[in-house]
């Protein structure tokens, strides 16, 4: 019997919309197509990070100049052109967020990042870990689809951006192939157990709250390294010191963080984005609680080095005791050589304007055209909680009103007609509070253990730098 899959199947590992098509190809391989983990940011840990590098540019652009090596990783090299490719990459991409650091500290920070890609796709090399063509291809349809584009139109965006298309799937394979390396060297391998569910509610109940806050915080890392001499540590406390001066002085803590911090945030302001107390360190926490929106702390003094925080905002962010749970049915037209996208978005408009129209029923037109396995119910997905479809089925039909049919949606199983026929409030049962406690356990854990694990790959590469 063929296995049919529902619009669910994969959404713990989907890939997530683009923000926008301006400078398209960073959109697409910097925000469509990956998990959302750190090794992903610019900046990597002081520990990683490459020394002084003096990468050829003209004018603050692209070099033409004849190409040369910058790096060696571990006999494979890196030269200068493949830096400047992805520098201009990043400014792109930086330039939209209105902050952009000098370029040679840029340029370094590019080639670290490319340094630590390269010996993880060596890894992955030697483990045997690499998609298939199929996976390829598959990455690159979706990409076109969550973009509102064909293969051809996105062959044509790709052009006009200076990326040719063999570039781009040779790009794509490498980021499947980081994803999966990932996903069987450090995620596979964190386990939370029972113990863990219970300390983590231990801890939340000892705190006396009944809802933990939810914390957006930013930060300036000035790291210091576990060698330092007791000179050293006091010039690093003294840099941090001058950072704190200047952002109370008036300048942005995005530039001053930009500029002299060593986390991995750094680029983009050094903000971490809304997070549960319980994902950010104790010490974040301790002091952020007493700040208003706005306020500064620091230096902070931890293992890593000395912080300068801002508390951006704070708000409560409660462990769902309950949930909205919505009902909805859909008819899936899946996509093959006979059925294009545009013939299969016609056909459900359609239906849709015959459901609209009193001729038609949509759970007959379901059971009757429906290429999902829900086809003999009608179309009905049965009571679903948030987070159980994929995000471009879900955000449809969270805007859906019961009773509403939405226009005919792209995913990547096909094309769908979506109606909403319920909504509930429902109280989750202690194993369902349990289970997301759980997740949230876990994905503090996959976090620590990737930031190590990133840690050993790179100490275990030979890198030799060139002038």
């Amino acid at each position: 019997m063929t296995k049919h899959f529902s619009p669910f199947a994969f959404g713990r590992f989907s890939l997530t919309r683009p923000r926008g098509l301006s400078g398209f190809f960073v959109a697409l391989l910097f925000c469509a197509l990956l998990l959302p983990v750190s090794a992903q940011t610019l900046r990597l840990p002081a520990a990683v990070r490459a020394p002084s590098l003096s990468v050829q540019t003209v004018a603050g652009t692209e070099s033409r100049a004849a190409d040369f090596i910058v790096a060696v990783v571990n006999s494979e090299p890196i030269t200068n052109n493949e830096v400047q490719t992805r520098l201009a990459r990043i400014e792109q991409q930086l330039s939209r967020q209105g902050t952009v650091p000098p370029r040679n500290q840029l340029a370094r920070e590019v080639l670290e990042r490319l340094i630590v890609e390269r010996a993880q796709l060596q890894l992955a090399r030697e483990l045997q870990v690499r998609p298939d063509e199929a996976a390829v291809d598959q990455a690159a349809t979706t990409v076109a689809r969550q973009n509102q584009l064909t293969l051809d139109e996105l062959k044509s965006r790709l052009a006009a951006d200076g990326m040719d298309y063999t570039r781009f799937r040779a790009d794509l394979r490498d980021e499947l192939t980081l994803a999966r390396l990932r996903e069987r060297e450090v995620d596979t391998r964190v386990k939370v157990s029972e113990q863990d569910i219970d300390q983590f509610l231990r801890e939340r109940d000892a705190q006396a709250q009944a809802v933990p806050e939810l914390l957006n915080i930013a930060q300036i890392l000035v790291a210091v390294p576990e060698t330092a001499t007791p000179v050293q540590v006091t010039a690093l406390q003294a840099k941090a010191l001058r950072a704190l001066t200047r952002i109370r002085a008036g300048e942005a803590f995005a530039s001053v963080a930009a500029e002299m911090s060593d986390s991995p945030e750094a680029a983009s302001g050094g903000e971490l984005g809304p997070r549960p107390a319980e994902r950010l360190p104790t010490l974040f926490v301790d002091a952020a609680r007493s700040l208003p929106a706005g306020g500064l702390a620091g230096p902070l003094r931890s293992g890593a080095g000395f912080h300068v925080i801002k508390l951006i905002d704070k708000s409560r962010n409660e462990v769902a005791a309950s949930v909205t749970q919505t009902r909805a049915r859909h008819i899936l037209l899946r996509l093959d050589p006979q059925l294009t996208e545009q013939a299969a978005k016609d056909k459900l408009a359609d239906f849709k304007r015959r459901i609209a129209a009193g001729q038609a029923d949509f759970g007959a037109l379901a059971r009757e055209n429906s290429q999902d396995g829900s086809a003999k119910e009608g179309g009905d997905l049965g009571w679903a909680s948030p987070g159980m479809f994929v995000p471009e089925f879900e955000q449809t039909m969270n805007q859906l009103a019961p009773g509403q049919v939405s226009e005919p949606l792209v995913s990547r199983f096909g094309v769908h007609l979506i109606q909403v026929q319920e909504r509930r409030e429902t109280t989750l049962s202690e194993r369902e509070q349990r289970e997301s406690v759980r997740n949230i356990v876990r994905a503090r854990k996959i976090d620590e253990a990737y930031n190590q694990w990133l840690q050993d790959v790179r100490g275990r590469a030979y890198v030799e730098f060139r002038n």
